[in-house]
Order: structure tokens, then sequence, then C-alpha cells
């Protein structure tokens, strides 16, 4: 199985990293009023800025964890890679 770690930017320019086995569903839970993460249901709309792909789950959630631990500006950087 696939696993995508995806950053999102929300409206107020901030981020949100996460982690996914159906990027497509969870995009649409995102925008879906009653689905989605609590931090970006108040910062809607967010639009999808950066994916990678693992076919390994363990290894997805350590790079979403180490995501997760750069700053804007980390993001920043790795987004327009």
């Amino acid at each position: 199985m696939k696993y995508f770690v995806y950053i999102l930017e929300c409206a107020d320019k901030t981020f949100y990293t996460g982690i996914t086995n159906d990027l497509k569903k969870r995009l649409k839970d995102h925008a879906d009023l009653k689905a989605g993460a609590k931090y970006t249901k108040s910062r809607r709309p967010v639009r999808l800025v950066y994916s990678e792909v693992w076919e390994n789950k363990n290894l997805a959630l350590k790079r979403e964890a180490s995501i997760k631990l750069l700053t804007h500006q980390g993001k920043l950087t790795l987004i327009t890679k």
C-alpha cells in the first residue's frame, strides 16, 4: 500500500502536514465542512502544495514527523525544490 505525506497551505498562509493512504479522499475531507483536521477547519480554503509517495507506513510517519519539525521557511524551501 502507498502512503502520501502532504503539505497543505491554509488561507492564513500557515502549513498543515499530514499522512494518508488516499490523497484524493483526504483532500476532499479537508475541503468538507464536516470532515478534515481540526487545524484546517478554521483556515479554509486549503490547497495542496507538496506531496511525497512512500511504500512503507513507518517511513512515511517518520517523514511526516521530520517535516513537522521544519520551520515555516524550511517548509517553503522544501515546497519550492
